[in-house]
C-alpha cells in the first residue's frame, strides 16, 4: 500500500540514537553506527523521531510500504521494563527504583541520609526522548544546570518524587520550546517545576517552559522558583 513512511538519510545520520529512542514502536535501530529502520510494519508514519534528530536526517515520504500493524508492535513491546536497549549508550532510557536505592544505602552507610533522587536517564533536554514510560503520570521538574551545584539540597527539596529534565539555553544556543511543548503534550504530565538561578540568561529556560505550557493546552499546575548564585532560595 501507499502511505506515509519516514525515509533515514545515511549520510546525514550522526549515530547518535535518539530517534531509536524516541521510537516507542520499535521501528528504528541503532546498527553500525547508523540509524535503520528495521521494521516497516512498526513505523506509524507520526514521526515522533523527527524533532529527536539533532542532524536532519529523518524525513517523511509517500511510497509503497507495509501496513503498520499495531498488533505486532503490542507483541514485540511486551511487558514494560525499566531499561530500555538501543541507541547510544549515553542516552539508553533507564528508570531507577529509588525506594531500593535508599534502603541499600541506609543499609550499607548508615552515617550518610542523602540519596540521589533523579529518577530516570537521561536527563539532558536535548537528550530526552519525546514520549518515555518515566513521562507517565510524572510531575516535571525542568531545571537549570547550575541550581544543583549552588543549591545545596536540591535532591531532596526539589527533584525527590519528580522526573528532572535539565538544560541551559545559554551554552546549549537552543530554544527548548517546542522539545518541552512536544513532551508536556504528548505525555501525562501532572505538574511543572522550574529551577532557575537568579542570571539573566536562565531567563530563556524560564520562558520556553511558560510558552511550552501554553502551547500544550493543557492546564496544569506549575511554578517558577529561583535560586541565587550563593545557593539561595530567593522566592518560590
Amino acid at each position: 500500500m501507499i502511505r506515509k513512511i519516514i525515509n533515514i538519510n545515511e549520510e546525514k545520520c550522526d549515530g547518535c540514537g535518539l530517534c531509536a529512542e524516541a521510537c516507542h514502536e520499535g521501528a528504528i535501530k541503532m546498527i553500525g553506527g547508523k540509524a535503520k529502520l528495521v521494521r516497516e510494519d512498526f513505523c506509524d508514519g507520526l514521526g515522533d523521531c523527527l524533532p529527536a534528530c539533532p542532524a536532519g536526517a529523518i524525513t517523511f515520504e509517500e511510497r509503497e510500504a507495509a501496513e503498520y500493524d499495531a498488533k505486532a508492535v503490542a507483541v514485540s513491546k511486551g511487558a514494560a521494563v525499566h531499561a530500555h536497549e538501543g541507541g547510544c549508550p549515553g542516552s539508553r532510557m533507564m528508570s531507577f527504583d529509588r525506594a531500593k536505592t535508599e534502603e541499600v544505602a541506609a543499609a550499607e552507610t548508615p552515617e550518610i541520609s542523602s540519596v540521589s533522587r533523579l529518577a530516570q536517564w537521561p536527563c539532558q533536554i536535548k537528550l530526552v526522548p519525546v514520549r518515555a514510560p518515566f513521562f507517565d503520570g510524572a510531575k516535571l521538574l525542568i531545571a537549570a544546570d547550575c541550581t544543583a551545584f549552588a543549591y545545596a539540597r536540591m535532591h531532596e527539596d526539589f527533584m525527590k518524587g519528580k522526573v528532572t529534565i535539565i538544560g541551559c539555553p545559554k551554552l546549549d544556543d537552543v530554544d527548548y520550546t517546542e522539545k518541552l511543548s512536544h513532551i508536556i503534550a504528548e505525555n501525562d504530565i501532572k505538574s511543572v517545576t522550574v529551577v532557575r538561578m537568579e542570571v539573566p540568561c536562565c531567563g530563556g529556560l524560564q520562558m520556553a517552559a511558560v510558552n511550552a505550557l501554553r502551547a500544550s493546552g493543557k492546564f496544569i499546575p506549575w511554578q517558577v522558583v529561583t535560586i541565587s548564585r550563593d545557593g539561595r532560595v530567593l522566592d518560590a
